[in-house]
């Protein structure tokens, strides 16, 4: 009988199906997910007696998001498209915040509690131009006060309420230049201000209800305006004119237009060109001249005094109302590590209504803009409050001389990312370990039962996850034996540089390159990007890792690049230099000098090559390996792709022994009358492949073409470069090539007839994997190429093999032809794509996925079998045997796989992968708007157990398995010992 019973567990433990979901309590515990917005352009305060406080605002990512005053955090967001930039934003009827977007031809008005869509409006658009929203200050809900609206040539009048165009005007007219929508509070008049041909100023007078002219006046400035114009009341302007040194009041009362001219010179001693900025100030306006900034009042007949000057690092707010119908304004300058910020009136600088110092870190650079907003104090009192945006992009809120609340929104525009190791635990340094007591350890146990039976509440849920956290380690800051524990370096838009911790994504330094902003020859470095620099090993592990940062200085592809040194552990900047001269590509060698300092090669405009770091050591390795430097460069606009082979040093006076000359080696040019390039990509520099052989169902060999020389390069015809649907199937066609970029030699073509972009694809070992959109089946398609290496036929024998009796000898070169031959298979794909990458292991051993970016902005895991150009409709039983799946026409899209669980990473733009040292494993980093981590394991964790392994369960395991064994040896002993008595 126990022997049956015996039997029976086995046979159910043996039969049961292995499940691997994620349960709820084990969400957190290997990833995270970070939700920014942007850097801030545009804010608009809720202050409210009813409801919660908050602030919408609007960024440079192209979201609308409403902030909670108290802590900064997200009360709604919505992440418009990357073409749906939003250029005016404003809160109307007291409940819905009105957005004005791309170009000014989209509408949307959002309930202000939740942030759900009431109305979306398209209004008609015929040319560029600038955009403006107009939207009345009213709380009445019982009356429909328009929206005026100014964008693409049209105004527009739109009901607030439902979002109804109640009428538009045609400015179309050819030359008319509209700059300035005004209408005075309480007013039926609407003036649109704008300039003809730059020197003629034309005033409409327009019925906000009907939307007729009532009348029109033009006059002609003979000095022409430059277009920067800012107005300081509802019937004046101020604009420069064409030569920036004249300050022209244009005044139109009652449809008359007059001009006023006042010379800088007579406002500023040693003026030069002049610049209006942007803050709007009641009856005053504040000029930029000779790197300081002057605010000049402007009476009522037009005349302008300067009242007070300020450093031209000065931040200023635009004016709001106060008290005693008065308006005042705040501005920030910096001091050192404080920053002061000032509240004036408007009407009497002197008059300083609020003065505080702030002590800030320097790490965050200037002050670029404030939004300023009052409220009344207990003891009615005006009290104001200021949102700032830093350089770095961070949102802080200061309130009573203290900074209430910060974001670190740079994180929301990262450019560029690798990874480091955490520095070693060192010796004599043990870890602290907490101590439970008997009911603590007790009721953990309680709480893993109950999470494992699915009885737990979601405050049970909560309280496992602490509890797994706290136990795992994972945040430590020091490096672990399965390499889980790493830092994510980051490099923003803003030049600010973060490293997070893979564990929980807290920031354990961040730093902004200051010293390249701070130079006189650059004072805002952008296009930077970054490169492991120093990657210390067994001999030179007193070294800290550091990364290097390549900056240029403007946006001009001559502009001189800068370059900074960054320690990874401290975070501290080591070194920085003007290199002089321009960066066109970075390129990091394989090769390293005693000090583990990686060689780069960086490429200029006028064809040299310059070798980094500049030390007699780098410059004797690299002479080494002079002759076998090759590169390539794409010129995408062109739609040439060239080749280049070092030639010899550099002369002339201004040449070091540091830079190099080079030759073009081979060209490659694609008709302009019939191909584009969209896509170009090679593999990673430093991708592991375990075997460069694969044994096929025949049990013949096939040898991987592994090569770091292949290029992808897409092309698609001219017509078809546009949007998806813009041209039939017939005028648009996709080719794909696998170019050696050694000899320029196309190895493989494959066309595509009835295809269009965009192409997104990724490249690995000897496969690339690219996704673009099949004209003819709507339908997005997936295809894969293989190439193999045919040369080496007389090598495929298995038998060969294991005998020895291959031949390895043979030398390979690029410049030997090579005898290649491809397999490829094409399937539909349900999604749009946004970015595609793969999975990357320590030593390459562990399968595939493709991590594919959709166009939810959630990461799909495809396993790379999927993808094999060997499926077929009836695999063989060999085939099976291997593992390759039937053919389908469609890929399947498994709604557990997708990586981001529930999360979606709003604006994916890249995903990293990065190996851990445990083989399975591999770390998967998503950035966008959001940040997302997790860890895969392709194979599963076939080398490791997994962190919520219970070892009681399996030694309880072993133990009732000893037991039953001695027990049914027992029994069949006696069993036996009968029978023979019988």
């Amino acid at each position: 009988m126990a022997i049956r019973v015996f039997l029976t567990l086995l046979l159910f433990l043996s039969s049961a199906i292995l499940s691997f979901s994620l349960y709820e309590d084990q969400a957190g515990l290997t990833d995270w997910h970070q939700r920014y917005i942007g850097k801030v352009k545009h804010a608009v305060f809720h202050t409210q007696k009813t409801g919660r406080k908050r602030v919408i605002v609007s960024t440079e990512e192209n979201v609308v998001a409403s902030l909670d005053l108290r802590h900064g955090e997200i009360f709604w967001r919505h992440v418009l498209g990357t073409k749906d930039a939003i250029d005016g934003v404003g809160i109307a009827l007291g409940k819905y915040v009105i957005t004005l977007s791309s170009e000014g031809s989209t509408l949307r008005a959002w309930n202000l509690p939740d942030g759900q869509m009431v109305w979306e409006t398209s209004l008609h658009t015929a040319q560029h131009s600038k955009s403006l929203l107009s939207v009345p200050i009213n709380l009445k809900v019982d009356k429909d006060y328009p929206i005026t609206v100014f964008g693409g040539g049209y105004l527009h009048a739109v009901s607030a309420i439902d979002g109804e165009v109640l009428w538009k005007k045609d400015f179309t007219a050819e030359g008319f230049e509209v700059q300035r929508v005004l209408q005075a509070p309480g007013s039926s008049i609407i003036y649109v201000l704008g300039f003809l041909h730059s020197s003629e100023a034309v005033v409409y007078q327009i019925d906000s209800k009907s939307g007729e002219v009532v009348a029109q006046k033009s006059t002609v400035f003979p000095g022409g305006f430059s277009g920067e114009i800012s107005s300081v009341s509802s019937d004046k302007v101020v604009v420069l004119d064409s030569t920036r040194s004249i300050l022209v009041t244009i005044g139109f009362i009652d449809g008359d237009i007059s001009f006023q001219k006042t010379p800088i010179s007579d406002l500023v001693e040693d003026s030069g060109t002049a610049e209006i900025l942007s803050p709007l100030l009641s009856n005053m306006l504040a000029v930029k001249v000779n790197k300081r900034t002057i605010f000049v009042n402007v009476g009522d007949k037009g005349k302008l005094e300067v009242v007070d000057s300020l450093s031209d690092e000065t931040a200023m707010s635009d004016s709001l109302p106060v008290a005693d119908d008065q308006e005042a304004f705040a501005s920030v300058h910096h001091e050192g590590s404080r920053i002061h910020l000032m509240v004036k009136l408007v009407n009497d600088l002197n008059n300083v209504l609020l003065r505080e110092t702030i002590q800030m870190d320097q790490n965050r650079g200037r002050v670029h803009k404030v939004f300023m907003n009052n409220y009344i104090r207990t003891d009615r009192s005006n009290g104001f409050r200021a949102l700032i945006v830093m350089e770095d992009h961070s949102l802080l809120l200061l309130q009573q001389g203290a900074i209430v609340w910060s974001r670190e929104e740079g994180l929301a525009s990262v450019t560029d990312v690798t990874t480091a190791e955490l520095p070693l635990e060192k010796d004599g340094v043990s870890v602290a370990k907490v101590e439970h007591t008997l009911f603590e350890w007790l009721k953990g146990h309680v709480l893993k039962l109950k999470g494992s039976l699915l009885l737990a509440s979601p405050e049970d849920v909560v309280a496992i996850q602490d509890l797994r956290v706290k136990s795992s380690g994972k945040n430590k800051l020091t490096r672990d034996h399965n390499g889980f524990r790493k830092l994510i370096l980051a490099l923003t838009r803003a030049g600010k540089l973060f490293a997070l911790h893979t564990g929980d994504g807290r920031i354990v330094w961040s730093m902004l390159l200051n010293s390249p902003s701070q130079s006189q020859s650059c004072e805002r470095p952008n296009g930077v990007s970054l490169y492991q620099w120093q990657v210390p090993h067994h001999h030179a592990m007193d070294e800290n890792p550091s990364v290097l940062v390549v900056g240029k200085c403007g946006s001009d592809s001559s502009a001189p690049g800068v370059l900074s040194f960054v320690d990874v552990y401290t975070g501290k900047e080591i070194s920085s230099s003007d290199i002089g001269h321009s960066v066109v590509q970075v390129m990091p060698l394989p090769i390293t000098d005693s000090k583990e300092q990686r060689l780069h090669l960086i490429a200029d405009t006028v064809g040299h090559v310059h070798l980094y770091p500049k030390t007699s050591e780098a410059l004797s390795i690299f002479q080494r390996e002079f002759q076998n430097v090759y590169w390539y460069t794409v010129e995408a606009d062109d739609g040439i792709i060239r080749g280049h082979v070092m030639k010899g040093s550099c002369s002339g006076e201004t040449a070091d022994e540091y830079c190099f000359t080079t030759r073009e080696l081979w060209t490659v040019v694609f008709p302009s009358e019939s191909e584009k390039i969209i896509s170009t990509l090679t593999r990673k520099p430093n991708e592991v492949v375990h075997t460069q052989a694969k044994v096929n169902t025949d049990q013949d060999l096939l040898y991987k073409y592994v090569s770091r020389n292949l290029l992808f390069v897409a092309t698609v015809s001219p017509k078809g470069a546009g949007e998806i649907g813009s041209v039939t199937p017939e005028e648009s066609s996709l080719v794909v090539y696998l170019i050696d970029t050694i000899t320029g030699r196309i190895l493989h073509r494959l066309s595509h007839q009835g295809c269009q972009g965009p192409v997104h694809a990724v490249f690995s070992e000897n496969w690339v994997v690219y996704h673009y959109f099949n004209l003819r089946a709507h339908k997005y398609e997936v295809t894969v190429v293989e190439i193999y290496d045919q040369s080496r036929a007389e090598n495929k024998n298995v038998w060969k093999l294991i005998l020895g009796k291959h031949n390895l000898t043979a030398p390979i070169t690029s410049y030997s032809r090579p005898e290649v031959f491809t397999k490829s298979q094409s399937y539909f794909f349900a999604q749009s794509v946004k970015t595609i990458a793969v999975t990357s292991t320590a030593k390459g051993i562990t399968s595939k996925q493709l991590l594919i970016g959709t166009i939810g902005d959630q990461i799909l895991a495809l396993d790379k079998r999927f993808v094999d150009p060997r499926r077929t409709l009836n695999p063989s039983q060999a085939e099976k045997e291997e593992g390759i799946i039937p053919l389908t026409d469609t890929l399947p899209i498994i709604p557990q796989a997708y990586v981001t669980h529930s999360h979606k990473v709003e604006g994916l733009r890249g995903i990293v992968t990065a190996p851990s040292k445990l083989e399975s494993t591999t770390h998967v980093f998503a950035y966008g708007v959001d940040l997302f981590y997790t860890r895969l394991a392709p194979s599963k964790t076939y080398d490791s157990l997994t962190d919520d392994f219970s070892y009681a369960l399996l030694l309880i395991t072993i133990v009732a398995l000893v037991a039953a064994i001695y027990i049914t040896w027992v029994l069949s002993e006696k069993k036996e010992l009968s029978e023979k008595w019988r």
